[in-house]
């Protein structure tokens, strides 16, 4: 794996503030709808023993029309890297304490900026992105959990049966997933995207790492270039849904993971139908009927828009962990183990890790 060691926050905060890169995409971010955010995730690891490691992960690379990048700092107590996977590009902070360190800790602060996405259906872009064949193959490939043969493309087939464009067939799946599947609160952490057993065992209950799993792998198997991006909520909704936003600066357990397929003509299309059937059961009141208007206005917008009230990490599946010999499906929430021992991740108050935002 690639690596670059960076300098630790106490030499490093002082020195990215001063770079220009850094000033002008401050700068670039003031423009209209975009908004800057600082995300703050403070590790610890109670009971050490022997050896402790801990995985980061770090803001979305990529700038784009509606998330850029500005700065990554640190500071701690151990020995600190940022490696990059090289076959997502994703980027985490791997951090390492030896025995005899009895209270490991680590700060990491990230600045990035947002602002909302939609998409107009309406013609084509003679200037849009295209996809290159290695591209293509990465994002319709099956992942562990995310096969695209057997019933997995027996059942895309059904579902576009009478659609002919990327678009159709997506949106197709889209409202399928929409239609069959429903929020699980019993789930832990965002569910993992187990869609062969989901669709073996018809029950299509669960969070965003498997409905919208769902909606990436029916889209695969079809050969529309789909995938997932993980990430985390950083604000309250201002559209008007509290279910989709942050109640308050705490963000440990904000994590969600969107879609994404892709559109000869248009480019990388946002939809997020796990959260579709977020509203449905958690809106207020709660348990609402699919074709109560708050539903059905969010069902429209969520197929080719996204309010960016959140952070993209990556889109990576797969994970093994640097120096360990864990493995996850995706890499969404902070990491660690002591001893050899696998902390738990979807645990932030036993794992000891806070995410604020501002």
């Amino acid at each position: 794996m690639k690596r670059r060691t960076f300098l630790q926050a106490a030499l490093a905060t002082p020195f990215m503030a001063g770079l220009p890169a850094v000033r002008d995409a401050v700068a670039s971010a003031q423009g209209e709808g975009w908004r800057t955010f600082e995300l703050a995730t403070k590790l610890e690891i109670a009971n050490p023993s022997g050896v402790s490691r801990a995985w980061v992960p770090l803001p979305y690379t990529t700038k784009t029309d509606w998330h850029t990048p500005l700065s990554n700092t640190w500071s701690g107590n151990g020995q600190m890297n940022v490696i990059t996977e090289p076959k997502y590009g994703m980027e985490m902070l791997y951090v390492e304490w030896k025995e005899h360190e009895k209270a490991p800790m680590i700060e990491v602060i990230s600045r990035f900026a947002t602002r909302d996405r939609a998409v107009d259906f309406s013609g084509s872009n003679p200037d849009a992105p295209s996809l290159s064949q290695a591209e293509m193959k990465l994002y319709t490939e099956p992942t562990e959990l995310i096969p695209t043969d057997g019933i997995v493309r027996d059942t895309a087939q059904d579902i576009i049966r009478h659609a002919k464009t990327d678009i159709e067939k997506a949106h197709a799946i889209y409202e399928w997933v929409v239609d069959n599947t429903f929020r699980d609160p019993k789930v832990m952490g965002c569910g993992w995207g187990d869609i062969k057993t989901m669709l073996e065992t018809r029950y299509f209950g669960g969070k965003c790492g498997d409905l919208n799993a769902l909606f990436v792998g029916l889209a695969r198997s079809v050969g529309v270039a789909a995938r997932d991006i993980y990430g985390v909520r950083v604000a309250p909704s201002l559209i008007g849904y509290k279910s989709l936003g942050l109640g308050s600066a705490n963000a440990s357990k904000g994590q969600h993971c969107r879609a994404e397929f892709f559109a000869q003509g248009i480019g990388w299309v946002p939809v997020d139908p796990a959260d579709v059937r977020k509203v449905v059961l958690e809106e207020p009141p709660g348990n609402l009927q699919i074709n109560d208007p708050k539903v059905v206005a969010m069902r429209k917008r969520l197929f080719g828009a996204w309010e960016m009230n959140w952070l993209a990490y990556n889109t990576a599946h797969d994970v093994v962990l640097p120096h360990s010999q864990t493995k996850i499906a995706y890499f969404m929430y902070p990491n660690g183990e002591t001893g050899g021992k696998v902390l738990n991740q979807l645990d932030p108050d036993t794992f000891k890790y806070t995410i604020t935002v501002q």
